[in-house]
């Protein structure tokens, strides 16, 4: 009879726990989707203030607050693309007609950077635009600036150091390759597949082999830019642009590693590509200088830390590529991937890094960096980060929330 009372007793607290476990577990699945609702309508608000501040044939780049001024730039630069990227990442999650609309009205004054031939942004201008207009509307016009971009890109390959030039020869610089370029790669590798054209996937995986070889030190961290000799491929020399020194670990170059060889493991399956992502992740959340928020400064290395400036691109677009990290490992692994990509979206969700209604010019996200050894962009919002943060924010309900019935 007692050991009979025992197993009942045992088995109601089980089911105790599990239903309190469960409600539990449902308390923070609403807690996100209630962040993620709320950062849309936000987001929703700005961009069409930033959309009526903003000049009909320019792209919005940065805001000063200082001088309440708002920065913009033609579509020839590196960074045009991020606007109406962000707009169809709204309208993805809102269905807001408005939107829409002014995505498709700065598309068309950036369609003919599809043949812009100065530097290799090109993934950056027209897949993070073009290639998500076409996603969601199935526009074939989307699709086909997409290809040709593609192919302009590809001209940039040079087969003796078998990688895409960056930027054009200087007085500094060869024929430098920069480790951002990984993330242009996810505009070749699907055009390759659109078209089941091997030429640009052959490219894709020849640069990501050279900077797999040449850009990353033994504990996983990246320089920023690596010189060559364009005649003999030789290695001229492994410097900064953006960085702390040619030896630091400039935070958002290791975001952007961290994301382009995940872009190459989700084409390929090429297993050397995922194990890379795993040990950048690795080095960057084990990082001691990385903090309690996962928000980083924007250089690990640099000599004045805690007081200096944080990054919250590098931290938007670690968040961005953590969480498709998660998809692609089990266990506690995956466990620590996506908790720790939630953690970054609450944190740049706070007030410490989001933007009020009406502030800051109708950006997002504050507190970026762009360049402080060129005293550019220094604590400003910027376009990318309010783009790879969206992006992030649907990953996430896409992958960790559970869909509605």
């Amino acid at each position: 009879m007692r050991s009979k009372f025992l197993f009942v007793a045992v088995l109601c607290l089980s089911v105790f726990f599990v239903l309190g476990n469960t409600s539990y577990a449902q308390q923070k699945d609403e807690a996100m989707e209630k962040l993620i609702n709320e950062n849309f309508s936000l987001a929703t608000s700005q961009y069409k203030l930033l959309a009526k501040n903003t000049a009909a044939g320019e792209m919005p780049r940065n805001f000063v607050s200082k001088e309440n001024k708002l920065v913009t730039s033609n579509t020839s630069w590196w960074t045009s693309g991020f606007f109406p990227g962000s707009l169809w990442y709204i309208y993805e999650y809102t269905k807001d007609t408005a939107i829409k609309s002014e995505a498709e009205r700065r598309l068309t004054i950036l369609e003919k950077e599809k043949y812009h031939t100065k530097d290799h942004d090109l993934g950056f201008m027209i897949y993070c635009s073009f290639g998500n207009a076409y996603r969601i509307t199935g526009n074939p016009v989307y699709k086909e600036t997409v290809l040709t971009a593609s192919e302009t890109l590809i001209k940039r390959y040079r087969p003796t150091i078998r990688a895409i030039q960056s930027w054009d020869s200087s007085s500094n610089f060869s024929c430098p390759v920069i480790i951002d370029n990984m993330m242009n790669l996810e505009m070749l590798c699907w055009s390759a597949d659109e078209l089941r054209e091997p030429k640009f996937k052959v490219v894709a995986i020849d640069h990501t082999a050279t900077t797999l070889k040449n850009h990353y030190r033994p504990d996983y961290s990246s320089y920023h830019v690596v010189d060559y000799d364009k005649a003999t491929g030789k290695i001229l020399k492994k410097k900064t642009a953006q960085g702390f020194s040619d030896e630091s670990a400039w935070a958002r170059g290791q975001s952007w590693g961290l994301y382009g060889f995940l872009i190459m493991y989700r084409f390929t399956k090429e297993p050397s590509y995922l194990q890379q992502a795993k040990n950048i992740a690795s080095f960057l959340l084990n990082h001691p200088r990385l903090p309690k928020d996962k928000v980083p400064y924007w250089d690990y290395d640099a000599t004045d830390i805690p007081n200096t400036y944080r990054d919250v691109s590098a931290a938007a677009i670690m968040c961005s590529a953590l969480l498709e990290l998660g998809q692609y490992t089990e266990g506690k692994e995956k466990e620590n991937y996506v908790k720790t990509g939630k953690k970054l979206l609450q944190s740049l969700s706070s007030n410490a890094y989001r933007n009020k209604p009406e502030e800051n010019g109708g950006f997002i996200l504050k507190h970026s960096v762009g360049s402080i050894p060129h005293k550019s962009e220094v604590d400003v919002p910027l376009t990318y980060a309010d783009y790879y943060f969206l992006e992030a924010l649907l990953r996430y309900k896409k992958w960790y929330l559970p869909a509605k019935k």
